[in-house]
């Protein structure tokens, strides 16, 4: 199993660091590292026998500013992550910890936790009841944290600690206890989390595609609306086909699909259905017979041609996404033509009657893109 890892929160003065240290071994050898801009808010602490990584938000301050820093910090080294495509990068687990001392404070101090890291929702969590010195407040203690918790509607594993040495006179004192038990409850919720981590990665990913998708689209619509403002008759779409076809196979390229002769019939199915296709047809001859449109053929043309592209663009990014995610695949054409089908319908119609009547002659391809992707992108 890889290593996961362990987000470490809590009010200054808590008892995080010492738990960190009682969780590592005080005396072994621990890997420090402090990241670019983040050195003062976070710190991962690696030990080679421990199953996971531990993720100091140092200086994280409830209840003021310091705290969305820490927060922040993290989101900021998972981001960089998942641009340099590191899949070890996740929170795969909280650790949150509450000070045992002050079990009055608990429920506006795990609404603050919870606040600060409300994206973490799938996360498994660990609340660390620190400095629990006294066996008869650890039920009280455990109570107050479930009744603060139900209010978040999420239910923790509890945990109390004592992490060091504590000596209240000559003949009483109290030994570090229960470490292990949260070691081995860490290590029991890891999968759950590493589970979450990358269902949470691969959405992450999906939605970087979807925009540079978007962005090839658009690309496409302005090379359409330049054909389109051509003084040629529009009968029908198909001389957008050439950019369509390249549009596909860009948007194939940008999801990971495999090029094969299956691909081929599939594009074709896609550009047939979308450019000539009975569905295609009568769209535009709907939006031929839109009265009270005071544009220029070629304007209203180059219109309608940005809009038939973004419709195959779009529906064309939902099949590939579909794909991409092994619910679908190129053999299934049937459903692929009613989702291309279904995206010229009186919802398409709307949206280029809407565009006509706003735009006005002159307008250029550019300006006709960004009209046209401002819609059909939502």
């Amino acid at each position: 199993m890889p290593k996961g890892n362990v987000l470490v929160v809590g009010n200054s003065g808590v008892g995080k660091s010492t738990l960190i240290n009682a969780v590592l071994g005080q005396n072994k050898a621990m890997v420090v590292f402090g990241l670019k801009g983040t050195t003062q808010r976070l710190k991962i602490y690696v030990d080679s026998e421990l199953p996971f990584r531990l993720i100091d938000t140092v200086a994280l301050e409830l209840g003021s500013l310091k705290k969305w820093e820490a927060i922040g910090a993290v989101k900021k080294w998972l981001k960089e992550a998942v641009q340099k495509g590191d899949t070890n990068a996740a929170i795969n687990l909280i650790w949150f910890c509450v000070d045992g001392t002050s079990s009055k404070l608990f429920p506006k101090t795990i609404q603050n936790l919870a606040k600060a890291v409300a994206g973490f929702t799938d996360v498994p969590i660990i609340v660390a009841i620190t400095k629990s010195y006294s066996v008869s407040d650890y039920f009280e203690n455990a109570y107050a944290v479930r009744d603060a918790f139900a209010k978040q509607k999420k239910l923790p594993r509890i945990i109390s600690v004592v992490t060091e040495i504590i000596k209240f006179d000559d003949n009483i004192y109290t030994s570090p206890y229960d470490i292990t038990e949260l070691i081995d409850a860490t290590n029991e919720l890891m999968p759950q989390g590493l589970q979450a981590a990358q269902a949470k990665m691969a959405a992450i990913k999906l939605t970087r595609k979807r925009v540079i998708a978007q962005g090839v689209v658009g690309t496409a619509v302005t090379a359409g609306a330049v054909i389109g403002a051509v003084p040629i008759p529009f009968a029908d779409a198909a001389i957008l086909v050439p950019v369509e076809v390249v549009l596909l196979n860009s948007l194939a390229t940008i999801y990971g699909i495999n090029k094969n002769d299956e691909f081929k019939k599939f594009i074709e199915m896609l550009v047939t259905y979308g450019a000539v296709g009975l569905a295609a047809k009568a769209a535009i001859g709907a939006i031929k017979a839109i009265p009270g449109v005071g544009l220029a053929a070629s304007a209203v043309n180059a219109i309608v041609a940005g809009c038939m592209i973004a419709a195959l663009g779009e529906s064309s990014i939902f099949i590939f996404e579909q794909i991409a995610l092994g619910k679908k695949s190129i053999k299934d054409i049937a459903w692929a033509r009613e989702i291309v089908e279904a995206a010229l319908d009186n919802k398409f119609i709307e949206k280029v009657t809407k565009i006509l009547c706003s735009a006005k002659d002159g307008v250029d391809a550019k300006i006709i893109s960004k009209m046209v992707m401002e819609l059909f992108s939502k």
